[in-house]
């Protein structure tokens, strides 16, 4: 049994039943409110996932820190050497709009850094996770697949994956600048990871300080897992140790062959756009 299988089983486990409660209220006809703050849409699915993940991880792990999404996230980072970061429903545009691309996120952080990841779709059934430094797979209709970014390094060759709901100008003009031609939308910023995980996609650029680390957390275990490398535009990892839970200066994926190459010219793009200061 290597290390943190127990916490990997557990994750994997309670993803899954978070994602029944969501298709539960996504086969209903659900009220839809605006979160203080101009923070987004949120619904019943999101409140009741939230309480169920966070209540299944404060059992199983009492010693553990958790921070979730719908929570008062007031303290817990700062104060516990390994914390879980919860997103219950990331994309609830998506399932606002019906369309799918929405996923939970679980991940757990230790001394500060994304470690174990479990993003998971529940429409269509696909289960990605992974463990920095142990690899990281994905689960759907097709099996189990082991995941491993792609090695494309030329950036004219990188396939974009954009937001569906929000469409930017900073990510038009990196794409024009390294002449990438191929993009596909896609809604949670976790399925863009997966898309880069298994070798589908290469770059995302998130460029508003509208994310949070509970966004991240998992995704960039799963991403870093498969080989991949996840920053903020400035190409500097995000601490998850409580200094800050806003993604004030946005995020980049990549897979790692281009990264040395994309990431000047993105950070070069925030500044003028007064992201990176």
């Amino acid at each position: 049994m290597h290390p943190l299988e127990t916490e990997l089983d557990i994750a994997r486990r309670v993803a899954r039943q978070a994602g029944a409660i969501l298709l539960e209220v996504y086969a209903t006809p659900f009220a839809v409110h605006d979160k203080a703050g101009g923070m987004g849409p949120v619904t019943e699915a999101d409140e009741r996932a939230n309480a169920f993940i966070v209540e299944a991880l404060r059992d199983a792990f009492p010693s553990d820190g958790v921070v979730a999404e719908e929570s008062d996230n007031t303290s817990g980072a700062s104060r516990f050497e390994r914390c879980w970061f919860v997103d219950p429903m990331d994309g609830t545009q998506e399932f606002v709009n019906r369309n799918g691309e929405f996923a939970i996120h679980i991940g757990l952080a230790i001394a500060g850094k994304a470690t174990l990841g479990v993003v998971y779709r529940p429409v269509g059934d696909t289960l990605y996770w992974g463990v920095v430094g142990q690899g990281g797979f994905v689960e759907d209709a097709k099996g189990r697949r082991a995941l491993r970014v792609s090695d494309t390094a030329e950036p004219s060759a990188l396939r974009l994956v954009v937001s569906r709901s929000h469409r930017s100008r900073l990510t038009d003009a990196v794409a024009q600048r390294l002449g990438i031609t191929h993009e596909q939308a896609c809604g949670s910023v976790g399925l863009k990871c997966g898309l880069l995980a298994e070798a589908a996609c290469d770059l995302y650029l998130h460029v508003s300080d509208k994310s949070y680390r509970w966004d991240n957390c998992a995704p960039e275990a799963v991403l870093r897992a498969a080989g991949g490398i996840l920053t903020d535009l400035g190409g500097t990892p995000y601490a998850y140790d409580g200094s800050e839970l806003q993604n004030r200066r946005g995020l980049l994926a990549c897979n790692a062959a281009a990264f040395e190459r994309v990431a000047p010219v993105v950070a070069g793009f925030a500044r003028e756009a007064g992201i990176l200061r």
